[in-house]
């Protein structure tokens, strides 16, 4: 018999992230008519990010064509640093997450890549090392689209549980 996951200490996520030495990019605006995420009680809905960079502009191309795996994965990557950033302008504060819910990943791909999972991995794997692997994991999907706005190779959607 296991035992139930320890509840996250508040200000383990902060802490985590600071320690992974990284830099948020500028929150992305909205490129339409739409908020970039939405409380409704103790969820938190976030809106699809791109992958946006430090200096605010886009990481741009599709996947299997234009970036390989490997480029899209950084791509998921940086589009979950783009959710992390759009969260603490919202927030606050990271720390008042208590876990992820629910990762959608959409690649702009050719029509014969099949590596969708792996490259969502690179937003996936960065909230685990936020919020802990038990925490920072959640259900997920993973899927090719024919484009994506402004050509991005990465756009992700996330749930997530407040404090």
């Amino acid at each position: 018999m296991t035992s139930p996951a320890a509840p996250a200490h508040p200000s383990i996520p902060e802490q985590r992230f600071a320690a992974l030495g990284l830099t948020l990019p500028p929150p992305p605006r909205p490129m339409g008519v739409y908020k970039p995420c939405l409380i409704d009680g103790k969820y938190l809905y976030v809106s699809g990010h791109g992958p946006v960079r430090e200096d605010g502009t886009l990481i741009v191309g599709f996947i299997g064509k234009d970036l390989d795996m490997q480029q899209g994965k950084l791509a998921a990557r940086q589009t979950g640093l783009a959710i992390l950033s759009t969260i603490r302008a919202q927030l606050g504060s990271l720390d008042k997450v208590k876990r992820v819910i629910k990762v959608l990943g959409m690649l702009g791909c050719t029509p014969d890549f099949s590596q969708h999972p792996y490259v969502i991995n690179g937003c996936s794997e960065l909230f685990a090392q936020v919020w802990g692997e038990d925490l920072g994991v959640g259900v997920r999907s993973a899927v090719g689209m024919g484009s994506l706005p402004g050509n991005i190779p990465v756009e992700i959607e996330a749930v997530f549980e407040l404090f």
